[in-house]
Formats: C-alpha cells, structure tokens, sequence
C-alpha cells in the first residue's frame, strides 16, 4: 500500500492527528515505524475501550509497522492523574507484575505478537540518577505544565498537585526517547502527555514523534466513559452470552460509534446503515445484532458467536430460557436473597444486592422481589434471575 493510502487508513476514527504532514512524511521513507503506547497496568482486565486504541496500532501492524508496547512499571508507582481530579493510587511491584501479565495475554487477541516489541519503563526510568531527573525537569517549563486541563482545573481550585505528578509526563516522555518512537497513540486524555514526548524528543536531538489520539467510548450505559469502576463495561474475557448481551444492552445512539472504532466492517456499509436507521428503513435491533456478533464472533470465534446469539434470541425474544443453567444447591430450609446475590457473586457487595431488590431486578419463577429482608425456601427446582441475563437454577440438597 502507498503512503498517502496507509495515511487514509491510518487517519479513520482518529481525533487529534499532530501531525497529517509528519506521519505521511514517515511513511514516504518507506521505513518500517516503531508505534507506541505506553499502558499503565493499574487494572489487570481490559475492556472494549481498551480495544479501541489496540484495535488501531493492530492496523499498523497489518501496514508492516513495528508496535512497542510499553508496561508502565515504574510509573505506575507515581500515579497518573489523566483525566481525574486527583491522582491515581501508587502500586506495589507484585500488584504491577500480575496485571502486566495479565495486559498482555489479552492484549495479544488483537494485537499480533510476532510484531509487537513488550518493554518495561523500569528498564530506563529505574536507572536514573538524581542528578538525571532534574536535567529531564529543566526541559519543560511549569507554565506549560499547567496548560494541562486536570492540572489548570485542581490549580484554580485550590486543590493539591505534587510535584510526582509533573513528573509522570516526563517520564512518559522519556519512554518515546529510550525507544525513539516515530508514533504514540493514546486515548484523547492522554494528548497533553503525547505531546510532551515530542517536545522532549526535539530537545535530545530526536525527530518528534507523531502524535495520534483515538475517541473514548462511553459504556453500556450510554452516559459514562467505559470503565470497569462505572460497572458499564464490556470485558475482553467476558463470556460469548455476556458479551453479545451487553452489547445489545447499549443505547441505539451508540452503534454507529461502536461498529467504527471496534469492528473491521468497510465504511461505506456503516453509512448505509447509520442512514437506514435514520430513514427508519431498518430496526436498530437488527443493526445491533450485526454489532453483538461481529465483535463477540472477532473475541470467540464465528461458532461461539452464532451460540450467543441464538440463545440471546430465545431468552429475549421468546422469553424462553437458556439452553444451560447453573445448578446451585441449597442446605439449608431458608436463606437471606442478599447473602445468596453474594454467594452467587452476581453483586459485589450487600448494598448492590438490596439495590438490585429494589429496583425489582430480581425474580424467583417470574415473580419479583422487592424486599430486602426477603428469605428464599426451596422445596423443589426453582428459577432464579438476577437483572436480564443472569438465570440460576435453585434445588434443594
């Protein structure tokens, strides 16, 4: 593929692009690029906003490009504030051992191994001295430090920043140096940050990497940005059932979105049917259906895919239940629901499971319950459900 048609490929979906001249200018040397993005392994599971970024350095690497891939070890013992109005919690080195190898071994569903480079920023970052740091610090001015939106906002109220947390983007920075990245991407939070790494790499004396931010999706709720915090998010590893049930839970606002950044599908059939929906020639259901199956059959295979979506048709449509139920086992005459909700482990905790009461969510044979204090007697198979997806089957021991 030619430069300036790897530019038009490159460029879909993305939001800031600094800059168009310099990435087309990269490409025309017909060199292989080395592509950025640096993960803070805060969280060991990665979800669909996740996949929107990796889905982008994916097609880079179908280019022919060269992914480093960078698992913020060291700096994810400062805590990076992006996006937050205070910074994130420190780590212990155990928690950033487990969740980087678990990053990775999901990472890899999208991302080819074969041509991603895995480094962690210890390796440098680690090495500094003192002395080191403060050479890096005197490469950046605090006026330009405050141009970034979290900083400018806890500055004017009066709220604390440490000095660690100036640090973090030059440290994120230095990374683009110790690789001398020709492209970092990241989410459009991370921008300020991307842009400091080619402010530092024009200041050792390196080519400035090209900058390039993909959008943050909102979850399944519609309203937040998906994060596992917000309880809205589609999980790598959820189940194929789950996965495809949550992604027809999303609003109808939001499948265009999805289908995308998160699907391969050409961009002259999305606008078919972006258009169809608005002409009201076609159902959103359906269109959502295509969403659910592509992105559950691209995690599971078509096999799996085709399962899920069979049996979401059966429980939703034909109000039938699923082909499989989990068998849950009950010793005693009587038991508390909430304590069963947490048994289950279908709720986090007692206060989730007296919310989901109340909202009704809950059902033993299709019968709501809406007491807290509620105690549940099994004297033959019963039916549990839990919100739309979860179906338990009760028997006593």
């Amino acid at each position: 593929m030619q430069p300036k048609e790897q530019l038009e490929v490159l460029k879909r979906n993305v939001v800031d692009l600094v800059s168009e001249e310099d990435l087309l200018s990269k490409l025309e040397r017909k060199k292989q690029l080395r592509v950025k993005l640096g993960v803070d392994p805060s969280r060991p599971d990665l979800h669909l906003g996740h996949a929107v970024v990796l889905f982008k350095l994916r097609q880079f690497q179908d280019l022919g490009h060269h992914v480093v891939l960078i698992i913020g070890d060291f700096t994810a013992q400062i805590g990076d504030p992006s996006g937050r109005d205070s910074t994130r919690p420190m780590l212990t080195e155990e928690e950033v051992k487990h969740n980087a190898k678990s990053y990775q071994e999901q990472a890899f569903k999208i991302l080819d191994r074969d041509k991603t480079e895995v480094r962690f920023n210890g390796e440098w970052l680690g090495k500094m001295s003192f002395a080191d740091v403060i050479k890096l610090a005197s490469k950046y001015t605090v006026a330009r430090m405050l141009e970034r939106d979290d900083f400018s906002k806890r500055y004017s109220s009066n709220i604390p920043i440490s000095i660690a947390e100036f640090l973090y983007p030059l440290a994120q920075a230095y990374d683009s140096v110790a690789i001398q990245a020709d492209v970092e991407l990241g989410g459009t939070d991370q921008y300020f940050n991307l842009l400091v790494g080619r402010k530092i790499q024009e200041e050792v004396g390196q080519e400035p990497q090209v900058v390039m931010t993909m959008p943050i999706i909102e979850g399944t709720d519609g309203k937040m940005k998906m994060s596992k915090s917000y309880g809205n998010y589609i999980a790598f590893n959820d189940e194929p059932l789950e996965m495809y049930g949550k992604l027809m839970s999303i609003p109808d606002e939001l499948i265009i979105k999805y289908m995308r950044v998160l699907t391969q599908l050409p961009e002259n059939e999305i606008n078919q049917y972006e258009q169809s929906m608005k002409d009201k020639t076609i159902n959103p259901r359906d269109v959502k259906m295509k969403l659910a199956f592509k992105i559950t059959e691209f995690f599971h295979g078509w096999e799996q895919a085709q399962n899920a979506e069979n049996e979401f048709v059966k429980i939703f449509r034909k109000k039938e239940l699923p082909t499989e139920l989990p068998v849950v086992e009950l010793d005693k005459d009587s038991v508390e629901l909430v304590e069963l909700l947490l048994k289950l482990q279908v709720v986090p905790s007692k206060s989730e499971a007296r919310r989901l009461i109340t909202q009704g969510a809950v059902k033993l044979d299709d019968e709501k319950i809406t007491d807290i204090h509620a105690k549940i007697s099994v004297d033959r198979e019963m039916i549990l459900k839990v919100g739309k997806r979860q179906f338990f089957k009760l028997i006593r021991q």
